[in-house]
């Protein structure tokens, strides 16, 4: 029998501390995903959380800084597996396809931070690996991204202010454009949950 698994990605507190977030496209992230959370418990699926560390960098995703942790109301069962990864995408760099083998899944629900990095590359490698995969971008998150010239100390007021930046709105746009019909089916959460989005 196939089994679907809802992948958590990087929704920690080590976004939120960055001055960018302020300009984040769904700073409801937390709660949109937990949507998805109680929705895949409810049918039975499995849950994976994942969260992003780097090391020895002294950064917001430096373990030692104490944010790498699940934004506040996130919270695992028991049962479900969290696991620590280095690298953009889920797999390279953790157990989560053995994970996923040991479980039977074949279907892949991808949700998480930031939409065209950890989230867009983890669908990719997924489908290359041949699972289905179902990227849900109404529970991603994003935000502006700068042009690949400007300064890595640039302010926020600097990069919104920059003509070459691109929206979030942009970022998700093309996102789903790389994705759909090669790497994903572009799913919304209604569609996943049943519940329509407050508004």
């Amino acid at each position: 029998m196939s089994r679907t698994a809802l992948i958590v990605i990087d929704v920690q507190e080590s976004f939120r501390i960055r001055p960018n977030w302020q300009a984040v496209n769904h700073p409801d992230i937390a709660e949109r995903v937990d949507r998805l959370v109680r929705a895949a418990r409810d049918k039975g699926d499995l849950v994976i959380w994942v969260l992003h560390t780097e090391p020895g960098t002294g950064g917001a995703f430096d373990p030692v800084n104490g944010q790498v942790r699940l934004i506040e109301g996130l919270e695992p069962l028991p049962s479900e597996p969290v696991i620590t990864k280095t690298s953009h995408n889920a797999f390279t760099t953790t157990n989560l396809q053995q994970l996923l083998t040991q479980h039977g899944v074949t279907e892949l629900v991808i949700s998480g931070i930031r939409t065209e990095q950890c989230c867009e590359t983890t669908t990719r490698v997924a489908s290359d690996f041949g699972y289905d995969v179902v990227f849900v971008t109404e529970a991603t998150a994003t935000t502006p991204l700068p042009h690949w010239t400007m300064p890595a100390d640039a302010t926020l007021e600097e990069i919104l202010a920059d003509p070459r930046t691109l929206s979030p709105e942009v970022v998700t746009e093309r996102t789903e454009y790389a994705l759909a019909g090669r790497f994903a089916t572009i799913r919304t959460l209604d569609e996943l949950t049943g519940v329509p989005v407050p508004s």
